[in-house]
Protein backbone atom coordinates (compact mmCIF):
# COMPACT_ATOMS: atom_id res chain seq x y z
CA UNK A 1 0.00 0.00 0.00
CA UNK A 2 2.81 2.41 0.94
CA UNK A 3 4.60 1.76 -2.37
CA UNK A 4 1.36 2.34 -4.26
CA UNK A 5 0.92 5.72 -2.55
CA UNK A 6 4.54 6.71 -3.19
CA UNK A 7 4.17 5.86 -6.87
CA UNK A 8 0.97 7.88 -7.30
CA UNK A 9 2.31 10.85 -5.35
CA UNK A 10 5.45 10.80 -7.51
CA UNK A 11 3.35 10.78 -10.70
CA UNK A 12 1.26 13.74 -9.50
CA UNK A 13 4.29 15.78 -8.42
CA UNK A 14 6.12 15.00 -11.65
CA UNK A 15 3.29 16.10 -13.95
CA UNK A 16 2.80 19.32 -12.00
CA UNK A 17 6.54 20.03 -12.14
CA UNK A 18 6.80 19.47 -15.91
CA UNK A 19 3.80 21.76 -16.59
CA UNK A 20 5.50 24.49 -14.57
CA UNK A 21 8.81 23.95 -16.38
CA UNK A 22 7.22 24.85 -19.72
CA UNK A 23 7.28 28.51 -18.64
CA UNK A 24 11.07 28.78 -18.35
CA UNK A 25 11.56 26.89 -21.63
CA UNK A 26 9.59 29.60 -23.47
CA UNK A 27 11.21 32.59 -21.75
CA UNK A 28 14.86 31.58 -21.47
CA UNK A 29 16.43 34.69 -23.05
CA UNK A 30 14.41 37.12 -20.94
CA UNK A 31 14.95 35.07 -17.78
CA UNK A 32 18.70 35.04 -18.36
CA UNK A 33 19.04 38.82 -18.64
CA UNK A 34 16.85 39.37 -15.58
CA UNK A 35 18.87 36.81 -13.65
CA UNK A 36 22.22 38.44 -14.44
CA UNK A 37 21.02 41.88 -13.33
CA UNK A 38 19.57 40.36 -10.17
CA UNK A 39 22.88 38.65 -9.34
CA UNK A 40 24.82 41.86 -9.98
CA UNK A 41 22.41 43.89 -7.84
CA UNK A 42 22.65 41.40 -4.97
CA UNK A 43 26.46 41.48 -5.04
CA UNK A 44 26.93 45.27 -5.42
CA UNK A 45 28.48 45.71 -1.98
CA UNK A 46 30.79 42.71 -2.13
CA UNK A 47 34.51 43.25 -2.60
CA UNK A 48 34.28 41.88 -6.15
CA UNK A 49 31.22 44.02 -6.87
CA UNK A 50 32.89 47.22 -5.66
CA UNK A 51 36.06 46.50 -7.63
CA UNK A 52 34.05 45.90 -10.82
CA UNK A 53 31.59 48.81 -10.52
CA UNK A 54 28.51 46.61 -10.17
CA UNK A 55 26.53 49.67 -9.11
CA UNK A 56 26.59 50.99 -12.69
CA UNK A 57 25.87 47.72 -14.50
CA UNK A 58 22.44 48.00 -16.13
CA UNK A 59 22.80 45.69 -19.14
CA UNK A 60 24.59 42.52 -20.23
CA UNK A 61 26.96 44.71 -22.28
CA UNK A 62 27.83 46.74 -19.17
CA UNK A 63 28.65 43.51 -17.35
CA UNK A 64 30.85 42.21 -20.16
CA UNK A 65 32.76 45.51 -20.33
CA UNK A 66 33.52 45.47 -16.60
CA UNK A 67 34.00 41.78 -15.80
CA UNK A 68 36.52 39.86 -17.87
CA UNK A 69 36.51 36.09 -18.32
CA UNK A 70 38.10 34.38 -15.34
CA UNK A 71 39.36 30.95 -14.38
CA UNK A 72 40.15 29.53 -10.96
CA UNK A 73 43.57 31.19 -10.81
CA UNK A 74 41.92 34.58 -11.36
CA UNK A 75 39.40 34.04 -8.57
CA UNK A 76 41.81 32.26 -6.23
CA UNK A 77 42.88 35.43 -4.29
CA UNK A 78 39.21 36.09 -3.48
CA UNK A 79 38.55 32.45 -2.57
CA UNK A 80 41.58 32.43 -0.26
CA UNK A 81 40.02 35.32 1.66
CA UNK A 82 36.70 33.46 1.83
CA UNK A 83 38.56 30.40 3.15
CA UNK A 84 39.75 32.57 6.03
CA UNK A 85 36.13 33.22 6.99
CA UNK A 86 35.70 36.63 5.37
CA UNK A 87 32.19 37.48 4.15
CA UNK A 88 31.07 39.83 1.39
CA UNK A 89 33.97 38.90 -0.90
CA UNK A 90 32.49 37.16 -3.97
CA UNK A 91 28.96 36.81 -2.58
CA UNK A 92 27.09 38.52 0.22
CA UNK A 93 27.82 35.84 2.82
CA UNK A 94 30.37 33.10 3.31
CA UNK A 95 29.47 29.97 1.35
CA UNK A 96 27.44 27.20 2.88
CA UNK A 97 29.91 24.71 1.36
CA UNK A 98 33.15 24.42 -0.55
CA UNK A 99 33.07 21.69 -3.19
CA UNK A 100 36.65 20.44 -3.32
CA UNK A 101 37.82 19.33 -6.74
CA UNK A 102 41.12 18.24 -8.24
CA UNK A 103 42.96 20.84 -10.27
CA UNK A 104 45.96 20.53 -12.58
CA UNK A 105 47.72 23.89 -12.19
CA UNK A 106 45.99 25.01 -9.00
CA UNK A 107 46.16 21.87 -6.89
CA UNK A 108 42.84 21.36 -5.11
CA UNK A 109 40.13 23.82 -6.08
CA UNK A 110 37.56 25.10 -3.61
CA UNK A 111 34.36 25.96 -5.46
CA UNK A 112 31.96 28.02 -3.33
CA UNK A 113 28.34 26.89 -3.01
CA UNK A 114 26.08 29.48 -1.37
CA UNK A 115 22.91 28.81 0.58
CA UNK A 116 21.09 30.09 -2.54
CA UNK A 117 23.06 27.82 -4.86
CA UNK A 118 22.81 24.52 -3.00
CA UNK A 119 19.04 23.98 -3.51
CA UNK A 120 19.51 24.20 -7.29
CA UNK A 121 21.94 21.26 -7.20
CA UNK A 122 19.17 19.16 -5.67
CA UNK A 123 16.41 20.64 -7.83
CA UNK A 124 18.35 19.80 -11.00
CA UNK A 125 18.50 16.11 -10.13
CA UNK A 126 14.88 16.11 -8.97
CA UNK A 127 13.75 17.80 -12.17
CA UNK A 128 15.52 15.18 -14.28
CA UNK A 129 13.63 12.42 -12.45
CA UNK A 130 10.30 14.30 -12.54
CA UNK A 131 10.59 14.80 -16.31
CA UNK A 132 11.32 11.11 -16.74
CA UNK A 133 8.33 10.08 -14.61
CA UNK A 134 5.96 12.47 -16.39
CA UNK A 135 7.13 11.69 -19.93
CA UNK A 136 7.08 7.93 -19.37
CA UNK A 137 4.00 8.04 -17.10
CA UNK A 138 5.88 5.58 -14.96
CA UNK A 139 7.18 5.85 -11.40
CA UNK A 140 7.65 2.15 -10.69
CA UNK A 141 11.26 2.67 -9.67
CA UNK A 142 10.21 4.44 -6.44
CA UNK A 143 9.05 1.05 -5.14
CA UNK A 144 12.52 -0.48 -5.16
CA UNK A 145 16.05 0.21 -3.98
CA UNK A 146 18.21 2.94 -5.50
CA UNK A 147 21.92 3.66 -5.61
CA UNK A 148 23.03 7.28 -5.46
CA UNK A 149 26.74 6.61 -5.37
CA UNK A 150 28.65 9.48 -3.77
CA UNK A 151 32.15 10.18 -2.73
CA UNK A 152 32.65 10.13 1.00
CA UNK A 153 29.94 12.22 2.73
CA UNK A 154 32.38 13.00 5.52
CA UNK A 155 33.00 16.76 5.44
CA UNK A 156 35.77 18.85 6.95
CA UNK A 157 35.38 22.47 8.00
CA UNK A 158 37.38 25.49 6.87
CA UNK A 159 36.54 28.44 9.13
CA UNK A 160 33.06 27.01 9.62
CA UNK A 161 32.51 26.26 5.91
CA UNK A 162 31.74 22.58 5.33
CA UNK A 163 34.06 21.19 2.68
CA UNK A 164 34.11 17.99 0.64
CA UNK A 165 33.45 16.53 -2.81
CA UNK A 166 30.16 17.63 -4.35
CA UNK A 167 28.75 14.09 -4.41
CA UNK A 168 29.50 13.78 -0.69
CA UNK A 169 27.83 17.12 0.02
CA UNK A 170 24.74 16.10 -1.95
CA UNK A 171 24.46 12.96 0.21
CA UNK A 172 23.39 15.24 3.07
CA UNK A 173 20.51 16.60 1.01
CA UNK A 174 18.80 13.48 -0.34
CA UNK A 175 15.07 13.89 0.49
CA UNK A 176 13.74 11.89 3.43
CA UNK A 177 11.26 10.01 1.23
CA UNK A 178 14.20 8.46 -0.65
CA UNK A 179 16.44 7.73 2.33
CA UNK A 180 14.87 4.37 3.25
CA UNK A 181 15.30 3.07 -0.29
CA UNK A 182 18.82 4.41 -0.70
CA UNK A 183 21.97 2.33 -1.04
CA UNK A 184 24.81 1.82 -0.32
CA UNK A 185 24.99 2.23 3.44
CA UNK A 186 26.45 5.36 4.98
CA UNK A 187 29.41 3.35 6.29
CA UNK A 188 30.19 2.02 2.81
CA UNK A 189 29.99 5.49 1.29
CA UNK A 190 32.61 6.62 3.82
CA UNK A 191 35.15 4.15 2.40
CA UNK A 192 38.02 5.78 0.50
CA UNK A 193 39.51 2.71 -1.19
CA UNK A 194 37.48 2.58 -4.40
CA UNK A 195 37.94 -1.09 -5.25
CA UNK A 196 37.07 -2.17 -1.72
CA UNK A 197 34.11 0.20 -1.81
CA UNK A 198 32.72 -1.31 -5.02
CA UNK A 199 33.17 -4.82 -3.61
CA UNK A 200 31.17 -3.77 -0.56
CA UNK A 201 28.48 -2.19 -2.75
CA UNK A 202 28.17 -5.47 -4.67
CA UNK A 203 27.71 -7.28 -1.37
CA UNK A 204 25.07 -4.83 -0.16
CA UNK A 205 23.07 -4.70 -3.40
CA UNK A 206 23.32 -8.09 -5.08
CA UNK A 207 20.22 -9.51 -3.37
CA UNK A 208 18.17 -6.30 -3.33
CA UNK A 209 15.35 -5.20 -5.62
CA UNK A 210 17.41 -2.56 -7.45
CA UNK A 211 15.28 -0.26 -9.60
CA UNK A 212 17.47 2.84 -10.09
CA UNK A 213 21.25 3.06 -10.32
CA UNK A 214 23.14 6.34 -10.64
CA UNK A 215 26.79 6.95 -11.50
CA UNK A 216 29.26 7.92 -14.21
CA UNK A 217 29.69 5.26 -16.95
CA UNK A 218 33.20 4.03 -15.96
CA UNK A 219 32.00 3.41 -12.39
CA UNK A 220 28.82 1.68 -13.59
CA UNK A 221 30.85 -0.60 -15.84
CA UNK A 222 33.20 -1.55 -13.01
CA UNK A 223 30.27 -2.27 -10.68
CA UNK A 224 28.37 -4.29 -13.29
CA UNK A 225 31.43 -6.33 -14.25
CA UNK A 226 32.01 -7.31 -10.63
CA UNK A 227 28.37 -8.40 -10.30
CA UNK A 228 28.53 -10.43 -13.52
CA UNK A 229 31.83 -12.06 -12.53
CA UNK A 230 30.34 -13.10 -9.20
CA UNK A 231 26.97 -14.37 -10.49
CA UNK A 232 27.66 -15.40 -14.08
CA UNK A 233 24.53 -13.52 -15.18
CA UNK A 234 23.74 -10.26 -16.98
CA UNK A 235 22.57 -7.32 -14.88
CA UNK A 236 18.90 -7.58 -15.90
CA UNK A 237 18.94 -11.19 -14.72
CA UNK A 238 20.40 -10.13 -11.38
CA UNK A 239 18.10 -7.09 -11.09
CA UNK A 240 15.00 -7.93 -13.17
CA UNK A 241 13.16 -4.78 -11.99
CA UNK A 242 15.98 -2.37 -12.84
CA UNK A 243 14.18 0.41 -14.70
CA UNK A 244 16.43 3.44 -14.80
CA UNK A 245 20.08 4.46 -14.94
CA UNK A 246 20.94 8.11 -14.28
CA UNK A 247 24.36 9.07 -15.54
CA UNK A 248 26.49 12.17 -16.06
CA UNK A 249 30.01 13.51 -15.95
CA UNK A 250 31.03 12.24 -19.40
CA UNK A 251 29.40 11.68 -22.79
CA UNK A 252 27.43 8.44 -22.49
CA UNK A 253 27.44 7.49 -26.18
CA UNK A 254 30.93 5.90 -26.35
CA UNK A 255 29.92 3.63 -23.46
CA UNK A 256 26.46 2.73 -24.77
CA UNK A 257 27.35 -0.55 -26.54
CA UNK A 258 29.38 -1.80 -23.58
CA UNK A 259 26.60 -0.89 -21.16
CA UNK A 260 23.94 -2.59 -23.26
CA UNK A 261 25.99 -5.77 -23.37
CA UNK A 262 26.46 -5.81 -19.59
CA UNK A 263 22.81 -4.99 -18.92
CA UNK A 264 21.49 -7.71 -21.21
CA UNK A 265 18.04 -6.14 -21.41
CA UNK A 266 16.06 -2.93 -21.68
CA UNK A 267 16.88 -0.21 -19.14
CA UNK A 268 16.06 3.48 -19.60
CA UNK A 269 18.95 5.95 -19.49
CA UNK A 270 18.70 9.57 -18.32
CA UNK A 271 21.78 11.70 -19.00
CA UNK A 272 22.61 14.73 -16.85
CA UNK A 273 25.22 17.51 -16.76
CA UNK A 274 26.11 18.35 -13.14
CA UNK A 275 29.31 19.93 -11.80
CA UNK A 276 30.58 21.51 -8.60
CA UNK A 277 29.76 24.90 -10.11
CA UNK A 278 26.11 24.05 -10.75
CA UNK A 279 23.61 21.64 -12.27
CA UNK A 280 23.36 22.76 -15.89
CA UNK A 281 21.26 20.37 -17.95
CA UNK A 282 19.51 17.01 -18.19
CA UNK A 283 17.85 14.85 -20.81
CA UNK A 284 14.16 15.72 -21.01
CA UNK A 285 13.29 14.10 -24.35
CA UNK A 286 14.14 10.41 -24.68
CA UNK A 287 13.44 10.28 -28.43
CA UNK A 288 16.41 12.47 -29.37
CA UNK A 289 19.91 13.53 -28.35
CA UNK A 290 20.52 16.62 -26.29
CA UNK A 291 20.19 17.93 -22.74
CA UNK A 292 17.78 20.67 -21.70
CA UNK A 293 19.75 23.73 -20.56
CA UNK A 294 18.45 24.97 -17.20
CA UNK A 295 18.18 28.71 -17.69
CA UNK A 296 16.27 29.42 -14.48
CA UNK A 297 18.58 27.70 -11.97
CA UNK A 298 20.66 30.60 -10.64
CA UNK A 299 23.22 30.53 -13.47
CA UNK A 300 23.75 33.12 -16.22
CA UNK A 301 25.44 31.60 -19.27
CA UNK A 302 27.80 33.06 -21.84
CA UNK A 303 29.32 31.25 -24.80
CA UNK A 304 32.64 31.86 -26.53
CA UNK A 305 33.16 30.34 -30.01
CA UNK A 306 35.76 27.66 -29.42
CA UNK A 307 38.07 28.97 -32.15
CA UNK A 308 38.21 32.31 -30.30
CA UNK A 309 38.59 30.94 -26.79
CA UNK A 310 41.63 32.41 -25.01
CA UNK A 311 41.88 35.45 -27.29
CA UNK A 312 41.56 38.84 -25.56
CA UNK A 313 38.91 40.06 -28.00
CA UNK A 314 36.88 36.83 -28.08
CA UNK A 315 33.15 37.28 -28.62
CA UNK A 316 30.98 36.68 -25.54
CA UNK A 317 27.61 35.49 -26.77
CA UNK A 318 24.33 34.96 -24.94
CA UNK A 319 21.51 32.57 -25.80
CA UNK A 320 20.02 34.85 -28.46
CA UNK A 321 23.35 34.89 -30.36
CA UNK A 322 24.25 31.21 -30.51
CA UNK A 323 24.25 29.07 -33.66
CA UNK A 324 23.31 25.43 -33.87
CA UNK A 325 25.98 22.73 -34.30
CA UNK A 326 28.84 25.01 -33.32
CA UNK A 327 31.21 24.49 -30.38
CA UNK A 328 31.34 27.03 -27.55
CA UNK A 329 33.35 27.34 -24.36
CA UNK A 330 30.87 27.54 -21.49
CA UNK A 331 31.13 30.63 -19.22
CA UNK A 332 29.16 30.90 -15.95
CA UNK A 333 28.01 33.59 -13.57
CA UNK A 334 26.35 32.00 -10.55
CA UNK A 335 24.42 32.75 -7.38
CA UNK A 336 27.37 31.34 -5.45
CA UNK A 337 29.77 34.11 -6.50
CA UNK A 338 31.44 32.87 -9.66
CA UNK A 339 31.67 35.75 -12.15
CA UNK A 340 32.21 35.14 -15.90
CA UNK A 341 33.90 31.90 -14.90
CA UNK A 342 35.28 29.51 -17.51
CA UNK A 343 34.37 26.04 -16.31
CA UNK A 344 36.43 24.33 -19.04
CA UNK A 345 33.54 22.54 -20.76
CA UNK A 346 32.67 22.86 -24.43
CA UNK A 347 29.02 22.63 -25.51
CA UNK A 348 27.20 22.41 -28.83
CA UNK A 349 23.58 23.52 -29.29
CA UNK A 350 21.37 21.16 -31.25
CA UNK A 351 18.04 22.89 -30.60
CA UNK A 352 16.75 26.35 -29.64
CA UNK A 353 13.11 25.58 -28.83
CA UNK A 354 13.88 24.80 -26.08
CA UNK A 355 17.65 25.21 -25.77
CA UNK A 356 19.29 21.79 -25.83
CA UNK A 357 23.01 21.06 -25.78
CA UNK A 358 25.54 18.29 -26.17
CA UNK A 359 28.71 18.35 -24.09
CA UNK A 360 31.30 18.20 -26.86
CA UNK A 361 34.56 18.33 -24.91
CA UNK A 362 36.86 20.28 -22.63
CA UNK A 363 38.73 23.46 -23.50
CA UNK A 364 41.97 21.83 -22.30
CA UNK A 365 41.30 18.42 -23.85
CA UNK A 366 42.15 18.61 -27.52
CA UNK A 367 44.81 17.50 -29.96
CA UNK A 368 46.37 20.25 -32.04
CA UNK A 369 50.07 19.48 -32.24
CA UNK A 370 49.87 20.15 -35.98
CA UNK A 371 47.18 22.87 -36.02
CA UNK A 372 44.21 20.50 -36.44
CA UNK A 373 42.45 21.26 -33.12
CA UNK A 374 40.59 17.96 -32.87
CA UNK A 375 38.10 17.95 -29.98
CA UNK A 376 36.47 15.18 -27.95
CA UNK A 377 33.13 15.32 -29.73
CA UNK A 378 34.83 14.68 -33.09
CA UNK A 379 36.83 11.66 -31.91
CA UNK A 380 33.83 10.19 -30.07
CA UNK A 381 31.57 10.61 -33.10
CA UNK A 382 34.27 9.14 -35.37
CA UNK A 383 34.59 6.14 -33.05
CA UNK A 384 30.81 5.70 -32.88
CA UNK A 385 30.47 5.71 -36.69
CA UNK A 386 33.35 3.26 -37.05
CA UNK A 387 31.86 0.84 -34.54
CA UNK A 388 28.59 0.89 -36.47
CA UNK A 389 30.41 -0.27 -39.60
CA UNK A 390 32.96 -2.60 -37.97
CA UNK A 391 31.43 -3.96 -34.75
CA UNK A 392 33.68 -4.14 -31.71
CA UNK A 393 33.48 -3.29 -28.02
CA UNK A 394 35.58 -0.50 -26.57
CA UNK A 395 36.42 -0.27 -22.89
CA UNK A 396 38.22 3.07 -23.19
CA UNK A 397 40.58 4.99 -25.46
CA UNK A 398 43.00 7.92 -25.48
CA UNK A 399 44.37 9.89 -28.44
CA UNK A 400 47.75 11.62 -28.39
CA UNK A 401 50.03 13.10 -31.07
CA UNK A 402 53.24 11.31 -32.05
CA UNK A 403 55.37 14.23 -33.20
CA UNK A 404 58.74 12.46 -33.47
CA UNK A 405 58.22 8.89 -34.67
CA UNK A 406 61.21 6.61 -35.16
CA UNK A 407 60.47 6.61 -38.88
CA UNK A 408 58.01 8.18 -41.28
CA UNK A 409 55.66 11.11 -40.86
CA UNK A 410 54.08 12.15 -37.55
CA UNK A 411 50.66 10.74 -36.70
CA UNK A 412 47.84 10.49 -34.19
CA UNK A 413 48.21 7.49 -31.91
CA UNK A 414 45.03 5.97 -30.47
CA UNK A 415 45.54 3.88 -27.33
CA UNK A 416 42.52 1.54 -27.30
CA UNK A 417 41.47 -1.07 -24.78
CA UNK A 418 39.07 -3.40 -26.60
CA UNK A 419 36.67 -5.65 -24.77
CA UNK A 420 36.14 -7.32 -28.14
CA UNK A 421 38.37 -6.50 -31.10
CA UNK A 422 37.01 -5.93 -34.62
CA UNK A 423 37.43 -8.82 -37.03
CA UNK A 424 39.82 -6.79 -39.18
CA UNK A 425 41.83 -4.20 -37.27
CA UNK A 426 43.31 -2.63 -40.43
CA UNK A 427 39.88 -1.96 -41.92
CA UNK A 428 38.75 -0.60 -38.55
CA UNK A 429 41.78 1.71 -38.38
CA UNK A 430 41.27 3.05 -41.92
CA UNK A 431 37.58 3.68 -41.28
CA UNK A 432 38.34 5.49 -38.02
CA UNK A 433 40.81 7.72 -39.85
CA UNK A 434 38.30 8.44 -42.62
CA UNK A 435 35.57 9.25 -40.11
CA UNK A 436 37.81 11.73 -38.29
CA UNK A 437 38.78 13.35 -41.60
CA UNK A 438 35.09 13.85 -42.38
CA UNK A 439 34.61 15.68 -39.08
CA UNK A 440 37.75 17.82 -39.03
CA UNK A 441 38.81 19.50 -42.26
CA UNK A 442 42.18 20.58 -40.81
CA UNK A 443 43.07 16.97 -40.04
CA UNK A 444 41.92 15.97 -43.52
CA UNK A 445 44.18 18.64 -45.07
CA UNK A 446 47.17 17.40 -43.04
CA UNK A 447 46.64 13.83 -44.28
CA UNK A 448 46.01 14.93 -47.88
CA UNK A 449 49.06 17.20 -47.81
CA UNK A 450 51.37 14.44 -46.52
CA UNK A 451 52.06 16.37 -43.33
CA UNK A 452 50.67 13.49 -41.26
CA UNK A 453 50.34 9.80 -41.95
CA UNK A 454 47.13 7.96 -41.09
CA UNK A 455 46.45 7.23 -37.45
CA UNK A 456 48.04 4.33 -35.59
CA UNK A 457 46.25 2.12 -33.07
CA UNK A 458 48.09 0.87 -29.97
CA UNK A 459 46.28 -2.12 -28.48
CA UNK A 460 46.20 -2.17 -24.70
CA UNK A 461 45.89 -5.05 -22.27
CA UNK A 462 42.61 -5.74 -20.45
CA UNK A 463 42.10 -3.40 -17.48
CA UNK A 464 44.81 -1.06 -18.77
CA UNK A 465 42.87 2.14 -18.04
CA UNK A 466 41.77 0.80 -14.68
CA UNK A 467 45.39 0.07 -13.73
CA UNK A 468 46.56 3.42 -15.11
CA UNK A 469 43.96 5.30 -13.04
CA UNK A 470 44.90 3.29 -9.97
CA UNK A 471 48.60 4.06 -10.45
CA UNK A 472 47.79 7.79 -10.56
CA UNK A 473 45.55 7.69 -7.48
CA UNK A 474 42.55 8.55 -9.66
CA UNK A 475 40.44 5.43 -9.40
CA UNK A 476 36.71 5.87 -8.83
CA UNK A 477 34.51 8.80 -7.90
CA UNK A 478 34.29 11.45 -10.59
CA UNK A 479 37.79 10.75 -11.95
CA UNK A 480 38.00 10.01 -15.66
CA UNK A 481 40.88 9.73 -18.11
CA UNK A 482 40.79 12.43 -20.82
CA UNK A 483 39.90 11.03 -24.23
CA UNK A 484 42.57 13.11 -25.96
CA UNK A 485 45.54 15.29 -25.19
CA UNK A 486 47.90 17.71 -26.91
CA UNK A 487 50.99 16.03 -25.45
CA UNK A 488 52.12 12.52 -24.53
CA UNK A 489 52.05 12.72 -20.73
CA UNK A 490 49.24 10.16 -20.47
CA UNK A 491 50.33 8.28 -23.61
CA UNK A 492 53.82 7.68 -22.20
CA UNK A 493 52.32 6.20 -19.03
CA UNK A 494 50.04 3.96 -21.10
CA UNK A 495 53.00 2.53 -23.04
CA UNK A 496 53.60 -0.15 -20.39
CA UNK A 497 50.11 -1.57 -21.00
CA UNK A 498 50.59 -2.19 -24.73
CA UNK A 499 50.03 -5.72 -25.99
Amino acid sequence: MLNFLKKNVALAWAKKHVRKAEEFKKNSEKNQEELLLSLVNTAQKTLFGREHDFENIKTIKDFQERVRISDYEDLKPYIERVKKGQANILWTETPEYFAKTSGTTSGSKYIPISKEGMPYQIKGAQSALFHYIAKKNNADFVKGKMIFLQGSPELEEIFGIKTGRLSGIVAHHIPNYLQKNRLPSWETNLMEDWEAKVDKIVEETEKENMTLISGIPPWLIMYFEKLIEKHGKKIKQIFPNLQLIVTGGVNYEPYRDKMEELLGGKVDIVQTFPASEGFFAFQDDYTKEGLLLLTNHGIFYEFIPLEEYGKPDAKRLTLKDIELNKDYALILTTNSGLWAYSIGDVVRFIDKKPYRILVSGRTKHFTSAFGEHVIAFEVEEAMKATLEKFPAQITEFHLAPQVNPIEGLPYHEWFIEFEKEPENLDLFKNELDDQLRKRNTYYDDLISGNILQKLHIALLKKNAFHEYAKSQGKLGGQNKTPRLANDRKIADLLEIYKL
